[in-house]
């Protein structure tokens, strides 16, 4: 059995690391709030963008190549997932939870006779499917410190380039969808080539004898490269809300649990140091009394 100095130690280091885990809680707070209003600010202009693309598509029947969606008779030999995790741990299961979805993914690919290449955004889930020898691939790594939209527009045109160039018949990620500071649902969307959906509401879809100026094709063009960026910096964002989210829930119940560990722990030093104070009162007790007889 410890003995109460061994105790009181652990004591003090549960103290130590509750100190840690509220400081990395206040941190995340801090950082969310910040990233809450990046996504505020960025899905509505990613949303309306799409829906603007879409609306053009159908109404003058534009051909692109990042629109033409590939023959279903025909199966896609080549596909790219983009996996989004964090640089650091100690957030729940944020990464494993995409890491694991991902892995699933690999596994069901390969078992279509398809092949499947990753490009890790964030080192955790890169350091997962090493670890597993399972798949390697190009990783991009401090996006935390390094976030902005010319970050975004790096990813964007590589991913664009792999696709234009036949390198991937098509592109997807996988990334964490902030809903609150205590859900964040792990999303898998495709990317590439752009998903069209048919929006039979539009004025452009009633109207197929729509006007544009400039050219409906010019339009379209300059639009998809925006669309791709926004959709890759809106993700990007999503993520690192989610980041934030999940570690400051993860350090709260750290900081909880550290609380009931110090609870026990002071409760087993109380009633063994009553316990040795008690033996020693009742031997000088016992001493006092054969003295006297």
């Amino acid at each position: 059995m410890a003995s109460l100095k061994e105790i009181k130690s652990r004591i003090g280091s549960v103290k130590n690391t509750q100190q840690i885990t509220k400081a990395m809680k206040l941190v995340s707070t801090s950082k969310l709030k910040k990233a809450q209003d990046n996504i505020v600010g960025c899905r509505p202009y990613a949303y309306n963008i799409r829906d603007l693309i879409q609306n053009i598509a159908q109404s003058r029947q534009v051909s692109h190549p990042l629109l033409e969606e590939k023959d279903q008779s025909l199966s896609s030999e080549k596909v790219l997932y983009v996996v989004v995790t964090s640089d650091r741990g100690l957030c729940g299961g944020f990464n494993n939870n995409i890491s694991r979805w991902a892995e699933g993914r690999y596994r069901n690919i390969l078992s279509e006779g398809k092949d499947v290449d990753f490009y890790f955004i964030g080192k955790k889930a890169r350091d997962y499917f090493s670890s597993r020898d399972l798949k390697d691939g190009e990783v991009k790594l401090n996006l935390a410190k390094d976030m902005s939209y010319s970050l975004a527009k790096d990813v964007a045109n590589k991913l664009l380039n792999y696709f234009l160039d036949g390198s991937y018949d098509e592109v997807y990620v996988v990334y964490n969808e902030f809903k609150s500071a205590i859900q964040q649902d792990v999303v898998s969307e495709r990317l590439l080539p752009v998903k069209m959906e048919v929006n039979t509401g539009s004025e452009f879809y009633e109207d197929l004898d729509t006007i544009f100026e400039p050219s409906a094709s010019e339009i379209i063009e300059e639009l998809l490269q925006k669309h791709f960026e926004v959709q890759i910096y809106r993700i990007l964002c999503e993520s690192i809300a989610s980041e934030h989210a999940a570690r400051m829930t993860a350090m709260e119940n750290a900081s909880n649990n550290a609380k009931d560990a110090i609870d026990k722990l002071t409760l087993t030093y109380n009633k063994m140091r009553q316990a040795a104070i008690t033996t020693e009162l009742i031997e000088i007790t016992s001493g006092a009394e054969a003295l006297k007889g």
